[in-house]
């Protein structure tokens, strides 16, 4: 029968093992190379091989990196995913859900195409829900049994910005996943927190500098923050013992227009 590791349990043994979805560039090539660094084993998933290769090439040394093309909205590149990784690593102690869209920058809602929509909300939540499905799966079978997934949430998964319908839909759905995951993990010690970040510098976030849409209908430069401390945030909530769980973290550039946004 299947046990619960104990905070002792956890720091002997196998190396531990995590996927991180969206890990071909920005918060999740960030967390994906912090956590390789500190030792982990990581599958690299992402749609683009091009970019899981540069992500790999990255890594210190020695490190353990499994590139793997998939595409989170499939279920068949999921399973694919979630098998590559049982074959490889023999377990699984960490899901980060990272891989995201934002969709069409800048469009109304009353002329958001609903390709767009059902794109963003596919990837961002129907994705989520099938990675953390299978990570959940895993984590209840293997022994010994449990591990931690981690969700991106995302700041607008409490507020949204301008034309952003489709995002910020899909990133309050996922404080519902991640709550319903956390209880119904309980009993296999499956722990699941959420961590939602504003303003990280990547590729994404470049314009904002420049210049962002605001609530008021003016454009105004934001600041932004460092990824490595979104990286680091996401490696503590990860090496936690599973006997304590961050169950929603928010990090953010410190002077962003968030709590008084509107």
């Amino acid at each position: 029968m299947n046990t619960v590791r104990t905070a002792d349990e956890e720091t002997v043994g196998a190396q531990k093992a995590a996927v991180v979805t969206g890990a071909g560039s920005g918060i999740g090539r960030a967390v994906a190379l912090e956590l390789l660094a500190a030792g982990w084993s990581v599958a690299l998933a992402g749609r683009r091989p091009e970019t899981l290769e540069e992500t790999a090439a990255l890594a210190p040394a020695g490190s353990s990196a499994l590139p793997v093309r998939a595409d989170v909205s499939r279920p068949e590149d999921v399973a694919a995913l979630f098998t590559a990784v049982r074959e490889r690593f023999g377990r699984l102690d960490l899901l980060f859900n990272n891989a995201g869209t934002f969709g069409p920058g800048g469009v109304p809602v009353e002329e958001l195409p609903y390709e767009a929509w059902r794109h963003v909300v596919d990837t961002n939540l129907n994705g989520a829900f099938l990675c953390a499905q299978a990570a959940y799966r895993q984590m209840k079978e293997q022994s010994p049994q449990g591990g931690r997934i981690i969700n991106n949430g995302s700041i607008s998964a409490h507020t949204p910005r301008p034309h952003s319908v489709a995002y910020t839909a899909t990133k309050h759905a996922l404080t519902g996943l991640t709550k319903s995951l956390s209880l119904d993990g309980r009993r296999y010690g499956i722990a699941v927190g959420q961590i939602d970040i504003g303003n990280a510098a990547t590729d994404m976030t470049a314009g904002m500098q420049t210049g962002a849409l605001q609530a008021n209908g003016e454009t105004s430069p934001e600041p932004v923050m460092d990824v490595a401390d979104v990286a680091r945030t996401v490696r503590h909530m990860a090496e936690l013992p599973l006997e304590a769980n961050v169950q929603f973290a928010t990090v953010m550039a410190t002077a962003m227009p968030y709590v008084g946004r509107g």
